[in-house]
């Protein structure tokens, strides 16, 4: 008999548990699913099933998350990104309307596959983090479609995200109706409306200046950027530490024209932050099948759970109300920000200013 390490045997339990409640979740949807019976169905008992997952929104958000990953195992990354910004955007939207259901399948089963969050989120932190993400989201899909220009177009990618998550509510509440064709085409379109994208939050110029220092420190290892799937170095540019409720100031890190590493952390790692995984995944997952490497090449994004980056820069009591950046030269810290703002501060500072 092949004896199992216990890490061996943990891995086997959280198998079986995410298989059943996958099971589970597609037969009944979240609200009517019962964690007795998925531990039942894995053969297992509840206490189990909680030593693996704290609560049944856990479970459901990490099945989730492991629809999504499997879903994206083998799917070839884009190449060569698309040439105008009607195209991207058509391309796109028919990526992310692949998860419409079949109206042949069950309804439950279909708002697994829609990664519905109905009845999931019974407070009201879950939907003001899911603003922020939504911010998040959007300022990526720009990313990808500025790809360096010189021109906004976080508007333009809010406007398709929100005609897109649109669509995939109706087939939640209206099974069958619409044609996603037609939404695809809706969505290509979108790039001829002139918005006049302009950048100029107003707060911007009373943020305090960054503090100039010199501070070797370690950077962690092991850590994954989300776009690209390659293990981040922290060498050279601006890290950015926001909070679950502070992701729209990612964009400040952004526009500062260094290259940014956006660190994501969470006060609540197995709910808030399965959630920030959940639809940063969803998101990426998609673009990565749109735009070449390249278009992102400035941006990169870390989910760090255990908060091991704030850690190593002396970021104390890291959670979903932080906004803190540095900027790293050659392995060593030479400015920092605290609060609202502090992206903005860090990425401003000019080189002479530098030690």
């Amino acid at each position: 008999m092949v004896r199992l390490t216990r890490a061996q045997q943990q891995a086997r339990t959280r198998a079986a548990v995410l298989a059943a409640a996958r099971e589970e979740f597609a037969e009944r949807g979240f609200v009517q699913a019962k964690v007795d019976r998925i531990a039942e169905r894995a053969e297992l008992t509840r206490g189990a099933v909680y030593s693996n997952f704290p609560s049944k929104r856990a479970l459901y958000l990490a099945v989730l998350i492991d629809l999504i990953e499997r879903s994206a195992e083998g799917e070839p990354r884009a190449t060569v990104s698309p040439s105008s910004r009607l195209d991207a955007l058509g391309v796109f939207a028919r990526v992310w309307l692949e998860r419409l259901p079949l109206t042949t399948g069950t309804l439950s089963g279909g708002r697994l596959q829609l990664r519905s969050l109905d009845g999931v989120l019974d407070d009201e932190h879950g939907p003001a983090v899911l603003a922020q993400v939504a911010r998040l989201e959007a300022l990526l899909l720009a990313v990808g479609l500025e790809r360096g220009a010189p021109y906004r177009h976080v508007r333009l990618a809010e406007l398709a995200l929100t005609l897109l998550d649109g669509a995939g509510h109706r087939a939640e509440t209206a099974p069958g109706f619409g044609d996603p064709f037609d939404v695809a085409l809706a969505c290509r379109h979108l790039a001829t409306i002139d918005l006049t994208d302009t950048w100029s939050p107003p707060h911007l110029p009373y943020v305090a200046p960054a503090r100039t220092c010199s501070e070797e420190w370690t950077a962690p290892t092991g850590l994954v950027d989300q776009i690209s799937g390659v293990e981040v170095d922290f060498d050279d540019g601006l890290v950015v530490v926001l909070g679950a409720n502070r992701l729209g100031a990612a964009e400040e890190g952004v526009r500062s024209g260094k290259r940014v590493t956006l660190v994501v952390v969470t006060s609540d790692p197995e709910e808030t932050g399965r959630l920030v995984r959940l639809k940063v995944t969803d998101a990426v997952s998609c673009l990565r099948r749109v735009f070449a490497a390249e278009a992102f090449a400035r941006v990169r994004l870390v989910l760090d759970d255990e908060a091991v980056v704030a850690a190593a820069l002396g970021i104390a009591g890291a959670g979903d109300d932080t906004e803190a950046a540095v900027e790293v030269r050659n392995g060593a810290v030479t400015a920092r920000a605290l609060g609202r703002g502090a992206a903005h501060a860090v990425g401003v500072r000019r080189r002479e200013a530098m030690p």
